[in-house]
């Protein structure tokens, strides 16, 4: 099966760690415009002496260590770029599956339109600031968009800029969120379940409990939600 996945940083690299140790994954297009730096080598599976190579190239280099067997196209692209979307439209076309791993809104929406486009399932997986939990969200053809998730949840497609400092002599006052680098631990968890989540899509015949399966007849709600269970139900 051909997996199609946006995004290589300390997320996305993870899962795709996992997804690429299934044999049912035969191929993989990677779309990952970074270079490694610094201040990702906390987080992320890649060595500090590969500080300052690009993600793509040292994604690909990881996973045919362990896959020398798959078929693996590392582009150096940004998924948002105009003058890519025809190309970005076949590989979508091409895929089996497609996996999000980008980290800002632009990015996840476009992915969204071309999959949609395809007609393909993907799915996404998120981390809360300072990695108080996260999202693993699923989408199938016809079902819920991506703009549903991002409007239940109250998002925009641009990124916002940074707010003013906290005005301190009006406590009350609503003030920006804060962004605080989520840990390796807390990133390992959500791309951990993000993995189940996927290959459960590549027909997985025994399903996660954590992510019950979307009611039918009911294609306009998310199927998205990790939903924890109640104490005493297993």
């Amino acid at each position: 099966m051909h997996l199609f996945q946006v995004g290589a940083g300390s997320g996305g690299m993870a899962v795709l760690d996992l997804l690429a140790r299934d044999s049912r994954i035969t191929r993989i297009t990677l779309v990952e415009p970074d270079v490694y730096a610094p201040h990702n080598v906390y987080r992320h599976l890649f060595p500090l002496s590969s500080v300052g190579r690009l993600k793509g190239e040292l994604a690909e280099e990881w996973i045919r260590a362990i896959r020398p067997d798959v078929a693996f196209d590392a582009r150096v692209e940004d998924i948002t770029d105009p003058a890519r979307q025809a190309e970005f439209a076949r590989i979508a076309a091409e895929c089996d599956l497609g996996v999000c791993a980008a980290d800002n809104e632009a990015a996840k929406f476009a992915f969204d339109a071309l999959m949609r486009a395809a007609g393909k399932p993907w799915t996404l997986g998120e981390v809360l600031s300072g990695g108080i939990g996260g999202w693993v969200h699923r989408f199938a053809p016809g079902a819920a968009c991506y703009g549903c998730v991002a409007s239940h949840l109250k998002r925009e497609v641009t990124e916002q800029p940074s707010g003013p400092p906290p005005d301190y002599s009006n406590p009350t006052a609503a003030q920006p969120e804060a962004t605080i680098p989520a840990s390796k631990a807390s990133i390992a968890v959500i791309a951990g379940m993000h993995a189940l989540v996927t290959l459960e899509m590549l027909g997985e015949r025994r399903p996660n409990p954590l992510t019950p399966f979307p009611k039918k007849g009911r294609g306009t709600e998310p199927s998205s939600v990790l939903r924890p269970l109640p104490w005493g139900r297993g």
